[in-house]
């Protein structure tokens, strides 16, 4: 079953069109990568379908129309965007954050679970429980945007460059969590990443775009073995 499909997607940014007819699907409970150089694109098809940019095209999440919605009706519906930048409330605690991602739930016992779910998820906020978010390293700020986004329950995460300025063991030590989540709880994804490395071992299959288009689609076994892109983005 198809949960998210974008049909000749495009995006603006007031007069400056960026997206000029993407088009992808992310099964249910699949993942799926958007690879590609700065400028490409990528965020903007992110925030096409959460609804922060003016779209053109059609945006369809299980089964309805989603295009021209609000970002928070978006977020109601299941989709959870985890932004490049991380985005977390520097002046809340930790547990603050994560109640934050939750806003929309009325199942404050299931929260509270969720919440130690998110903490053995990733063992460095539990010693962080406390702290506001401003006083974490890159790497847990990083760890708590993903779980402050899965707080809310989502059918659909959305994540955006999650290993961006992380040392190679923290970005690992992400995409190993991250990896544990899709498995143990089914939720599909659509994955930005610069570390194509790092988005082979999570997504089932990727898209490669240039200049606001899709120039190439495929499983990610075929996508490794392909020349041009082990230049362009394995480091081959």
């Amino acid at each position: 079953m198809t949960l998210l499909e974008l049909e000749d997607v495009t995006a603006f940014y007031e007069s400056v069109q960026v997206l000029d007819g993407v088009s992808l699907s992310v099964p249910d409970q699949g993942a799926v990568g958007i690879l590609g150089a700065n400028g490409a694109g990528k965020t903007t098809t992110l925030r096409a379908i959460s609804g922060t940019v003016r779209t053109g095209g059609r945006i369809v999440f299980d089964g309805k129309d989603i295009r021209g919605m609000r970002p928070d009706q978006v977020a109601a519906l299941g989709i959870a965007h985890v932004p490049e930048g991380r985005g977390t409330l520097g002046d809340l605690t930790v547990r603050d954050n994560l109640r934050v991602g939750a806003y929309l739930r009325k199942d404050r016992k299931a929260v509270d679970t969720d919440i130690e779910y998110c903490l053995d998820l990733f063992p460095n906020l539990q010693d962080r429980i406390t702290s506001n978010a401003s006083a974490l390293s890159g790497g847990e700020q990083q760890m708590l945007a993903v779980a402050r986004g899965i707080m809310s329950k989502p059918r659909l995460l959305l994540l955006d460059e999650a290993s961006l300025g992380l040392a190679p063991s923290t970005a690992r030590n992400v995409y190993d969590a991250i990896h544990r989540l899709r498995t143990e709880s089914g939720i599909a994804m659509l994955v930005v990443e610069q570390n194509a490395n790092l988005a082979f071992t999570l997504v089932d299959s990727a898209t490669v775009l240039e200049t606001g288009r899709n120039v190439l689609t495929g499983t990610s076994a075929e996508l490794r073995g392909m020349d041009e892109i082990r230049r362009a983005y394995l480091g081959g």
